[in-house]
């Protein structure tokens, strides 16, 4: 069940992307994909999402060749910089929006959408916001509708593309705590994209450090931080901010 990314790579005109790309993740870990603009980090992400289509190499996901699942099947739910609402929805309207699209015979009758859209709210610490529309909310909480939107349709992979960029620094803080205490609670596989390294240690039980459409480094982010194995690793590490120099181990959802 883990996920298997094998010699991924993908170039845009003559512009190289990705570069051989190769990772496995446990089921139900958090990875963290960080590096400068440009690396490789959104475009593997898409590729997981089925947004975009590698040039060559394999991706096994749920004993599945996932390269072959067509996106609308892949169950993967995204949450963007930008949350994506739709502004002339409710909160409960936009929540369940993944579930009313679907084709009639795969869509839930109307009680359970309605359920599951009053579960997600309390999931999210949203409870009694329902009926209000996105212009009336914080950053903070429209960037939970948005994660209860990608919850919604039950996903078996949940990426997350720079989810936090557009918030202040005090409200980034306590949503990374919060959404890392609702990863431990669903155990979902999630992909997590950021530049901030500070954001990816903080959250991730794995951390892929990306350059020039390569992985530069992969492990725990202890392991990480205390032996960096290149020299762009090393001096990423230095230049970037160290709020969160001392890292603690983290078990894997089981695995050590």
């Amino acid at each position: 069940m883990s996920l298997v990314v094998d010699s991924v790579a993908k170039c845009f005109e003559r512009f190289p992307a990705l570069n051989g790309v190769s990772l496995t993740v446990p089921q139900g870990a958090f990875l963290a994909l960080v590096g400068p603009s440009g690396s490789g980090k959104t475009t593997l992400l898409r590729i997981l999402g089925g947004l975009e289509f590698p040039d060559s190499g394999s991706v096994h996901f749920a004993d599945l060749n996932w390269l072959e699942v067509p996106a609308r099947q892949r169950r993967a739910g995204f949450v963007f910089q930008q949350y994506a609402l739709f502004k002339h929805m409710t909160v409960e309207k936009n929540i369940a929006f993944g579930l009313t699209v679907r084709p009639r015979h795969e869509r839930p009758a109307r009680k359970e959408i309605v359920r599951r859209v009053e579960e997600l709210l309390t999931l999210v610490q949203l409870e009694g916001l329902g009926k209000r529309y996105p212009n009336q909310l914080s950053g903070g909480q429209r960037q939970r509708v948005a994660l209860a939107r990608a919850l919604a349709i039950e996903p078996r992979m949940l990426l997350l593309d720079e989810p936090f960029g557009a918030l202040d620094a005090k409200v980034r803080k306590e949503l990374r705590v919060w959404l890392r205490a609702l990863h431990e609670k669903m155990g979902i596989t999630t992909v997590f994209v950021t530049h901030d390294q500070d954001e990816a240690f903080a959250l991730a039980d794995l951390v892929a450090i990306m350059n020039a459409g390569r992985i530069e480094q992969y492990g725990t982010p202890a392991d990480v931080r205390r032996s960096p194995k290149t020299p762009f690793v090393a001096e990423f590490l230095e230049t970037g901010p160290q709020q969160n120099a001392t890292v603690q181990p983290r078990a894997l959802n089981g695995h050590s």
